[in-house]
């Protein structure tokens, strides 16, 4: 058994107050949780900064915690949830965040159990097989390579592993990351406390910060891609149709 903790911020550039935005006569943060609701969680909790959105989870019968707006990740976030619901430090904690309304709950239950049954791991995430020289190439695609053992080695958005001698040919061994985690209640308490890391700006991405300090990330590699999240009007709009 794990919990489900969903990040939802209402500040957006793109998209403001997104985890509010109808879908089909709910708001999206709500059919996030109704989403993760049909995984294997035993508790989901919605993890806001804005009352509105805590007012809008009592509505819907969901636990939600108000915390502070300062925050620089979904990490930290998540990591005061876990310090305010009193959870024992060896559960597993899944991020699942708020502007997925796709999510699968078969991902969300993969990542938890591949973190359940790696112990050395601190953390677990999924990634899928990249079959195209675009998708290779482009910055906004996070790539990780692993070890023998299935733990990530780094993440980039540069393309990784880079062949030397034939970048399209080689591309389907690339990786495209999931942005989905499982935590160990115990590493999240510590992860607070973890300084923030040169690779972690430079490449904007905060599991660097694990790596970097030497913790090991499991990952779960999936055969199918994920539907996509909201970020744009455009997402919203598909999403809508699919609804």
């Amino acid at each position: 058994m794990f919990k489900v903790v969903i990040p939802a911020r209402y500040a957006s550039t793109r998209l403001p107050g997104k985890p509010l935005l109808d879908i089909a006569g709910k708001p999206m943060v709500i059919r996030v949780a109704d989403q993760a609701s049909k995984s294997q969680a035993d508790e989901v909790v919605i993890a806001t900064d804005f009352e509105k959105i805590l007012a809008v989870a009592e509505q819907y019968t969901y636990a939600a915690v108000m915390t502070r707006i300062d925050h620089a990740s979904g990490t930290d976030r998540i990591a005061e949830v876990v310090e305010k619901m009193g959870w024992h430090d060896d559960a597993i904690v899944v991020n699942v965040q708020g502007d997925e309304p796709l999510i699968d709950p078969k991902l969300i239950n993969e990542v938890a159990l591949t973190l359940a049954h790696n112990h050395d791991a601190v953390m677990a995430t999924a990634c899928h097989p990249i079959h195209d020289e675009a998708t290779f190439l482009n910055p906004n695609v996070v790539k990780v390579v692993m070890d023998a053992n299935g733990n990530a080695l780094y993440f980039s958005r540069a393309p990784i592993p880079y062949p030397r001698d034939d970048v399209y040919k080689q591309a389907i061994q690339a990786c495209r990351h999931i942005g989905i985690y499982a935590y160990r209640v115990g590493f999240l308490k510590q992860y607070a406390e973890l300084t923030v890391t040169a690779l972690e700006k430079i490449e904007s991405l905060e599991q660097l910060r694990v790596l970097y300090h030497g913790y090991k990330i499991a990952v779960s590699v999936t055969d199918h891609a994920p539907a996509s999240g909201v970020d744009t009007e455009q997402d919203l709009d598909y999403v809508r149709t699919l609804y």
